[in-house]
């Protein structure tokens, strides 16, 4: 029963280390209570700031992260050093520069997504409320957070975008200004006054109430189509994308009205047929008086 000696002996020993660092790490955690307190107090101080200075919203929600994040660490550092009294800020840091290629390749995602949420929050042409397209996902932006993006679609479905994608590929932002140009193609047959058709085109869109009056309608005859000469039509409206589609549903209502009643024609697709042999056609009424007159000469 000798071996039980020395090992009686070791957790004997631990048990009284443990007992010498139960008043520290009460400081400890003591220190942290009052860390979650600092970080309450400096939020609440930060928002009053943020709003007295009237920020951008992804701004300010960038400033309260990182003061939280600021709090927090100093806090966690200071409880480390009161449990480890050896443990120095000197020695923290040299352990942070060995271990942060491991965390770096550990952690890759997070930190790029990190990293490109701030850049995102920084930027003056994306912003909360902003309608936006990027990789197939098309929606308002409602929430921009370190890591991810939250994208209400128009279907009303939430789409959380890591923020990497939204910064390193294209991004339509289409409501970075109030209005945009919208077009559409109409077509007209070709028997029909080119010019005479363009004024009542162009007239037509004028007079849609959602159509910008401040910017031009254009109405340009763009192609020589299979079975008509089409016209490009442009015009401004809102950008959002329920303006996009009022204004188009009310211009291509307005411009095939205005057409009919002028009498212009908007043709279908048709063929022509050619064929190499001549054809013996028959009209039905020939084929009727054909029969008529044979009954009369049997007579």
């Amino acid at each position: 029963m000798d071996f039980l000696e020395p090992l009686l002996e070791q957790l004997d020993d631990m048990m009284v280390g443990f007992m010498k660092l139960l008043p520290l790490m009460g400081i400890a955690v003591l220190a942290l209570i009052i860390t979650w307190i600092a970080s309450k107090i400096v939020r609440t101080i930060l928002t009053k700031v943020l709003d007295k200075a009237h920020i951008r919203p992804s701004l300010r929600t960038l400033a309260l992260t990182m003061a939280k994040i600021a709090v927090w660490t100093i806090g966690i550092l200071i409880s480390a050093a009161i449990v480890f009294p050896s443990l120095t800020p000197a020695k923290i840091l040299a352990a942070l520069g060995l271990g942060s290629i491991a965390i770096g390749f550990a952690f890759q995602d997070i930190f790029e997504n990190f990293l490109a949420g701030v850049m995102i929050m920084l930027r003056r042409t994306m912003r909360i409320g902003d309608f936006i397209e990027c990789e197939g996902v098309e929606g308002k932006i409602e929430q921009i957070n370190i890591r991810d993006t939250y994208i209400r679609q128009t279907d009303n479905q939430l789409v959380l975008m890591p923020n990497s994608k939204l910064f390193k590929n294209e991004v339509y932002v289409r409501t970075e200004q109030e209005i945009r140009r919208y077009q559409i193609v109409c077509g007209v047959a070709y028997d029909v006054n080119l010019a005479e058709a363009k004024s009542v085109i162009d007239a037509a869109v004028k007079s849609v109430d959602l159509v910008n009056k401040d910017k031009p309608v254009q109405v340009f005859a763009s192609e020589f189509n299979s079975s008509s000469v089409d016209f490009t039509i442009r015009w401004w409206a809102k950008s959002k994308p329920v303006d996009k589609m009022e204004s188009q549903d009310a211009v291509i209502m307005a411009v095939k009205k205005a057409l009919d009643d002028a009498g212009i024609e908007i043709p279908f697709p048709y063929i022509t047929h050619t064929f190499k042999e001549k054809l013996d056609v028959q009209v039905e009424g020939d084929n009727d008086n054909k029969k008529k007159a044979d009954k009369k000469s049997l007579k």
